[in-house]
């Protein structure tokens, strides 16, 4: 199964919500094959996801993390799993470390977290 990615670097607030509105308007979810018709229904689909209130906005998701996982945005995914949207957001903390979250895309609530240090250790 490929996936298509799209990644959001941080510059300042407005860059990131501008960032944030164009990826949660056509986000990638899951793709089954690699053609280009399939990410076409992937956009569509998450569009419609947001706007029927199955999913949170992506700012929305990112203003409550930045409470407890302050950091530079590196890169986020929307994807289809086990029937429910996930934001898998990964986040560089201060310090060099790298954090791996898996939010629940309709509630905000965290499902994973993964960290690794920057000299490459888990945590």
């Amino acid at each position: 199964m490929n996936r298509n990615r799209r990644s959001c670097r941080r510059g300042g607030d407005a860059a990131l919500a501008g960032a944030a509105l164009l990826f949660v308007l056509g986000a990638g979810a899951a793709v089954a094959g690699g053609d280009r018709s399939g990410e076409d229904h992937d956009h569509d689909r998450a569009r419609q996801a947001l706007e029927a209130g199955e999913i949170l906005p992506l700012r929305t998701i990112l203003d409550r993390l930045e409470r407890d996982y302050p950091g530079q945005v590196m890169e986020v995914e929307l994807e289809r799993k086990d029937g429910r949207w996930v934001y898998e957001i990964k986040l560089l903390r201060r310090g060099g470390a790298l954090n791996k979250l898996q939010v629940d895309a309709r509630d905000g609530s965290l499902i994973d977290l993964r960290q690794r240090q920057r000299h490459g250790d888990r945590h």
